[in-house]
């Protein structure tokens, strides 16, 4: 039996999956990749609420306080705002805040930078790694300990100050006596004459020059000195000085008693017509004898130096050199960083630009300058913001290392703010102002970071 056709048929539909379907039929529902949004919700939940209680609240809690007074009743407004900008002491510390974020953040960089080239070029690379690495795995309060010893100022302690004493004494002797003065009133002897030590009259060779010494403090006197031994003259200028003491009492003023000490390490000049015509050292018996010296009269002089105190280094702990000395620390701590991050991105420089600079004939301080530096420079600008952070935040290493009686020459705003809240002051109101105060110049920094990171993500 045959179907009768009235009229042109329409096509069946396909959908996309190749199959037909009628005109009645629903489009299939489209199932979703991945997690549904719940889950993502459920694992987000526990971080976002720790990200508020530990973040968020804080930062509006001081926002709110620190519009309050110390106690916390009367509203201030901006007032403790004002005082951070108008207090001698608080501008003492942003003074020293900038020089922190000028200063550190350069260093590091520059010796992340070096050291990083180096470990490309030198044998051992890993090893030199790890030691310049190291300091990282120290907490700032145990490298702040660290660097508080390493600036003792007496050099039997402090590495600092045994390193320049060392370094000193190879070039000049730091025997020093201070204190000490020549015997009023002998016929032999000397006078002073502007702190110096001069014989009264002019001595030729062959005659003994004695020139007695006494206020020797103890603790100056130094171990190796033996029993004095008077000058017997000879062909040259010689002669002896000595502490002229006897212990217990007796012996005779202006001789040398065998039990007096000499005084070594004493500098000794003739000097003629107002010039040095020879300079000799006093040995551990206190004698001393000048060579080569022409035949004639000279003046013997003990020079104004031998009555100073001995080159104990320098007072890294005092209120001048504080705050660098603490940036020194900070250096030591993240120079080690700056090099990881610096030599990946070395590693990462294509090489073939570096050969064909070098085969253009350009000398290896020009392809580091003009070709390494250029393409390492956002690598360098993570580092140095990173370092910009860090140092605004500085906290540790200034609390340990600066005592006391000169902490607030070297504080900064995250310390004044401990201090200010709970080091004594106990005004949470300017406390919560600086804490705010130090928000607002680390964020733009923060800022500056995140959107590098995103830019290169893409």
């Amino acid at each position: 039996m045959t179907e009768r056709l009235d009229g042109p048929q329409a096509p069946p539909e396909e959908t996309s999956g190749g199959s037909t379907s009628g005109p009645a039929d629903t489009p299939r529902k489209q199932r979703r990749l991945g997690p549904s949004p719940m889950m993502a919700v459920a694992f987000l939940l526990p971080a976002a609420l720790l990200l508020g209680i530990w973040v968020v609240y804080p930062i509006v809690y001081s926002i709110f306080r620190s519009l309050f007074d110390a106690p916390g009743d009367g509203f201030v407004g901006l007032g403790n705002y004002v005082t951070i900008f108008t207090d001698g002491s608080m501008l003492k510390t942003i003074r020293n805040n900038l020089i922190w974020v000028i200063a550190a953040p350069i260093m590091v960089t520059t010796l992340g930078l070096i050291f990083a080239v180096m470990t490309e070029r030198i044998k051992w690379a890993t090893a030199f790694k790890l030691i310049v690495f190291m300091p990282m795995a120290v907490s700032l309060m145990a490298a702040g300990v660290i660097f508080r010893l390493v600036y003792d100022e007496d050099p039997d302690k402090g590495v600092a100050n045994a390193i320049l004493t060392t370094v000193h004494d190879t070039f000049s002797s730091s025997q020093g006596y201070p204190g000490a003065r020549p015997r009023e009133g002998e016929q032999s002897a000397v006078a002073a004459e502007g702190g110096a030590v001069v014989t009264k009259q002019p001595m030729q060779s062959g005659q003994p020059v004695l020139i007695p010494i006494v206020g020797v403090k103890p603790e100056f006197m130094p171990a190796e000195a033996q029993p004095a031994r008077a000058a017997t003259g000879g062909d040259q200028l010689s002669g002896t000085v000595w502490f002229d003491f006897t212990p217990g009492g007796g012996g005779v003023n202006g001789a040398v008693d065998g039990s007096e000490k000499g005084l070594p390490g004493m500098t000794v000049e003739a000097v003629s017509n107002g010039q040095v015509a020879g300079t000799a050292t006093t040995a551990e018996d206190g004698s001393f004898r000048f060579e080569g010296l022409p035949a004639g009269s000279y003046d013997v002089r003990l020079p104004q130096a031998n009555f100073v105190g001995a080159y104990n280094g320098l007072t890294w702990l005092g209120p001048t050199l504080i705050t660098p000395a603490i940036i020194g620390a900070f250096v030591w701590v993240w120079a080690g960083f700056a090099m990881v991050l610096i030599a990946a991105g070395l590693a990462a420089i294509p090489r073939d630009s570096l050969e064909a600079a070098r085969i253009d004939g350009a000398t290896e301080w020009q392809v580091f300058r003009r070709i390494t530096v250029p393409l390492l420079s956002p690598v360098l600008l993570v580092v140095f913001v990173t370092m910009i952070i860090n140092t605004l935040k500085v906290f540790d290493l200034v609390f340990i290392i600066a005592p006391a009686s000169v902490q607030p020459e070297a504080n900064v705003v995250a310390l004044e703010m401990w201090r200010v809240s709970f080091g004594g002051g106990n005004n949470q109101g300017l406390g919560s102002a600086l804490a705010i105060f130090l928000l607002i110049l680390v964020l733009p920094f923060m800022i500056m970071n995140i959107r590098r990171f995103r830019r290169e993500d893409t």
